[in-house]
């Protein structure tokens, strides 16, 4: 079986797809990759006749095993790319996800044993994401809370940010909520939006926005 780039970036979508908690479709994989519903049908056809994805009666696509090896390899690099370039060569945490991407198919197996040896393994990625499939139910078991739905008056540390959307990480950060930054629910608007206190400052977020922030309770709160 050829590994071409198209079929990397659609194993790995399924994958993070998987771990926003999404039923993965063919209009998921269109809307996560910003391609033409054609293009996806005749990839899936591709991938499935590689084995490497399993598609039911309803279009529910999982992963088979050859393409979750695939997945979790190419998800491997860019985590470790990501984590290159923040904690080496101090790119800004909302700049290195695009980075990452580009670079990420070009790694060979001895680059990326070399970064592992230089960074180690278990860290979490500049946007507070582990290395593996952390979903939804994994983040909650951990008490973590999505920022839309704190309590007011509590009082959190951001864990972690949904990486794929430059634009909203750039907001984030301009507003101070960045991983490993407190912050604390201060009231909830009628207008939907989100009143914070974050360090010295109160800012405000919409929901669509809070709901992309992952929060992990201060001790005693």
């Amino acid at each position: 079986m050829r590994i071409t780039i198209s079929k990397e970036n659609y194993l790995k979508a399924i994958a993070e797809a998987e771990s926003e908690g999404q039923v993965v479709i063919a209009a998921t994989l269109a809307r996560w990759l910003n391609v033409s519903p054609p293009a996806v049908t005749m990839a899936i056809k591709r991938l499935k006749r590689d084995d490497c994805i399993n598609v039911a009666e309803d279009g529910t696509i999982t992963l088979a095993p050859s393409g979750r090896d695939i997945a979790n390899r190419l998800l491997t690099r860019h985590h470790l790319i990501e984590r290159m370039l923040t904690e080496i060569f101090g790119m800004e945490w909302y700049k290195v996800h695009e980075e990452a991407e580009a670079l990420e198919h070009a790694v060979s197996a001895d680059f990326e044993k070399k970064l592992m040896e230089k960074l180690g393994a278990g860290e979490e990625c500049p946007h507070g994401n582990i290395l593996g499939l952390d979903t939804p139910e994994l983040r909650r078991e951990r008490g973590w809370v999505s920022l839309d739905s704190m309590a007011e008056n509590r009082e959190g540390r951001v864990a972690s940010v949904f990486e794929r959307d430059r634009q909203l990480l750039e907001f984030l950060d301009g507003l101070g909520i960045r991983p490993g930054s407190s912050l604390r629910m201060l009231h909830k608007n009628y207008d939907q939006t989100l009143t914070l206190e974050v360090g010295s400052r109160q800012v405000q977020i919409g929901q669509a926005a809070a709901r992309r922030v992952w929060i992990a309770p201060i001790d005693g709160e």
